[in-house]
């Protein structure tokens, strides 16, 4: 039997909502407005979309985005739809065309998004996934277990190559695992590239000679192609373990010829994930726009926090982070690192931690960690000691009595 690509979606139609389903699966492969004359049986039985399952989920007297046919009641649905591998063959960018096309521009459509992806094995033999996840990202940084402890660059831009290796000195003296420029410094005049990359990694290897542990760094190479290969390369060369790369901006075949260059872990930022996503009755869920991203090989993924600075709510979190540590194939999992940002502090360890069920997580917090009233090798201390206690299993303000960084951090958290 031909493998099939399977998409799940919660659609809304002023329409008959059968015949919607049929008319989405009719544009997304061999069908057309207009019934022809060589579209024959046979070909639709070899080509077309299939309506796998339709549930009627209850009806609205508005439509939820404008410009859809008129009615008087709008009907909500579960759909699923199937696609023969045949269509496209396995690639990505063309799988993104035809279950992300036009369907969400239909005149029958009042409100689609897509809720799950099942892709066949035939996905895993044509894309390698992350190349190091989380063994590998232990491996560089040389944190054994627990969370990797880290920060964010900040002020996001204004700092110059000097000031920001001053500040990356103050964090590695502290004890940092993990560091990430911030997705808005990329290349600027006033902050170079190339200036910020042997002045940060200088810090970063002479520490590393003294304490026999590299901090990784995530320097953000986003960029054109030949500019992320070429950026890549000059954190190589200065003995760097990690690049960040905006997905959105650069796009799946940016991404997917990254990974083909790329010996480092890709850490990935989602800025832009809220444009897909934000409007319940439009875009995307996590759980199928994340499968994209890890078969084009990401290492590291942000799933952004729990009590978080943003819109999602913690069980959209929970969710996210649980997604991405689920095996995407039987035979190959290609699971990637949950990144942990968003206003986050001590606070939210035990939380996290109970929903991940693991510590094979990054967590990133910026005025968590600056804002400790004892600087900064206090607030990452007192982080990993809130982390500590999370996974030892003690409550934070017992554990707290035994350890003065978190005791004080609690004061400010």
């Amino acid at each position: 039997m031909s493998e099939r690509i399977h998409a799940t979606y919660w659609l809304e139609t002023g329409d008959d909502p059968l015949r919607a389903a049929e008319v989405i699966a009719g544009e997304q492969s061999s069908g057309t407005f207009l019934k022809l004359a060589n579209e024959t049986p046979e070909l639709k039985a070899r080509s077309g979309a299939v309506v796998e399952k339709l549930e009627v989920l209850g009806t609205a007297p508005t439509p939820s985005l404008p410009g859809g046919m008129g009615s008087k009641v709008f009907t909500q649905c579960k759909l699923e739809l199937s696609w023969p591998i045949e269509n496209i063959g396995p690639c990505l960018p063309n799988l993104l065309s035809t279950v992300a096309g036009n369907l969400f521009e239909l005149r029958q459509v009042s409100g689609l998004r897509i809720l799950d992806m099942q892709l066949p094995p035939s996905f895993a033999a044509a894309y390698p996934g992350p190349a190091f996840g989380m063994g590998g990202t232990r491996q560089l940084s040389g944190v054994s277990s627990g969370p990797l402890i880290g920060t964010i660059i900040k002020p996001s831009v204004g700092l110059n190559p000097t000031e920001t290796a001053e500040q990356v000195q103050l964090l590695v003296d502290g004890g940092i695992d993990f560091i990430k420029d911030d997705e808005l410094q990329a290349d600027g005049p006033h902050c170079p590239f190339d200036e910020r990359v042997t002045r940060v990694m200088r810090v970063v290897n002479q520490a590393a000679q003294k304490s026999g542990r590299k901090t990784m760094v995530a320097f953000n190479i986003t960029g054109d192609l030949d500019q992320m290969k070429r950026r890549h390369d000059l954190v190589l060369a200065h003995g760097g373990t990690c690049v960040m790369v905006c997905m959105n901006s650069v796009g799946l075949v940016g991404v997917t010829e990254l990974r083909k260059h790329s010996a480092l872990p890709l850490h990935a930022h989602r800025a832009g994930w809220g444009y897909l996503s934000r409007s319940p009755q439009l875009g995307w869920d996590f759980a199928a726009w994340q499968q994209i991203w890890r078969l084009a090989g990401v290492d590291h993924l942000h799933v952004n926090g729990l009590r978080n600075k943003f819109s999602e709510p913690d069980a959209v979190v929970v969710e996210a982070a649980q997604s991405v540590v689920k095996p995407l194939f039987d035979n190959k999992p290609m699971t990637v690192v949950p990144v942990f940002s968003s206003a986050q502090t001590g606070l939210q360890a035990h939380d996290t931690y109970a929903a991940v069920g693991s510590a094979d997580l990054i967590v990133t917090a910026g005025g968590g960690i600056f804002g400790h009233p004892d600087g900064v090798a206090a607030g990452v201390t007192a982080l990993r000691q809130a982390w500590d206690a999370a996974i030892e299993g003690t409550e934070l303000t017992h554990y707290a009595h035994q350890h003065p960084e978190l005791q004080r951090a609690l004061t400010f958290w």
